[in-house]
């Protein structure tokens, strides 16, 4: 699947790989961008055969965040003039936090890998992967301070829970760049790669391997992990208990421990699909 902004693959293993593809605009975001990213990430999780998601790009940098020059040529997105303008402002950007929220929904694993410039926007949508990994000429930014504006998709929501407060404090206020080596250092990211390829092959690698576990225990190990951030433990754990009573599946189990004897593939059953109402 190839569209304005990106490309798509599935491979046979359920490893879906999305690519951005728009670097000669520095795979900005224009408005139409939005959709077509919830659309996909819907689309792989309804199916269910997508085990994992790596989203990659190509170019100088990840991307550059929002494209500026578009949006400011229809000021009607922007218009908080009066009442009924900021009730509609709230509906439209509720709904540009759902493009970025279904990378945290969806069943499947997200692995964002990362190179050049992961800015502004781009940095929202980073933040709502599972897992992150980077080049070594990676950085990371909170753009929107720079031009007069607080971060509105997500990225102040989920920095604080990724890395420590304080620093997601700094990068919010100040909009520093947030080198590889620093993000490795404060879990940002879960590996410095040479380069781009290299970093693109690693996700690929790390998303080969969660793909030949049970889609059935990754998928329920994600609903717990994402529960667990926002809840206490007493809370977390009570959800587990009604959460593994809906996904304990003793043939997985066996198929799994046999595997993991033998070395050899299991043959997991893809994710049931979902019907899209």
């Amino acid at each position: 699947m190839t569209t304005d902004f990106f490309r798509l693959e599935l491979a046979d293993t359920g490893v879906a790989h999305l690519q951005l593809a728009r670097p000669e605009r520095l795979n900005t975001m224009t408005p139409a961008f939005f959709p077509a990213l919830r659309e996909v990430v819907e689309s792989l999780n309804a199916e269910g055969r997508t085990r994992v998601l790596v989203i990659s790009s190509t170019g100088k940098h990840f991307s550059a965040g929002m494209a500026l020059d578009v949006f400011a040529s229809d000021l009607s997105l922007l218009d908080t003039g009066n009442a009924r303008r900021r009730l509609a402002f709230q509906d439209s950007l509720r709904q540009l936090m759902r493009c970025f929220d279904v990378l945290e929904s969806a069943r499947f694993p997200v692995i964002a890998a990362v190179q050049g410039g992961c800015i502004g926007g781009a940095l929202d949508l980073a933040a709502a992967c599972d897992l992150r990994v980077c080049s070594a000429d990676a950085f990371f930014t909170v753009q929107e301070i720079q031009i007069g504006m607080a971060a509105d998709l997500g990225v102040l929501q989920r920095l604080p829970k990724i890395v420590p407060p304080g620093v997601a404090r700094q990068m919010a206020y100040t909009g520093e760049r947030l080198g590889a080596e620093r993000a490795l250092a404060i879990g940002l990211v879960n590996a410095v790669l040479p380069d781009a390829a290299a970093t693109l092959d690693h996700a690929l690698t790390l998303a080969a391997e969660i793909a030949t576990k049970s889609p059935l225990a990754v998928a329920g190990s994600k609903l717990a992990l994402n529960y667990a951030i926002d809840h206490p433990t007493a809370d977390a754990l009570e959800q587990m208990a009604l959460l593994q009573s809906a996904i304990f599946d003793i043939g997985e189990m066996a198929k799994a421990i046999q595997a993991w004897q033998t070395k050899a593939d299991a043959g997991f059953d893809p994710l049931a699909p979902v019907p899209r109402v």
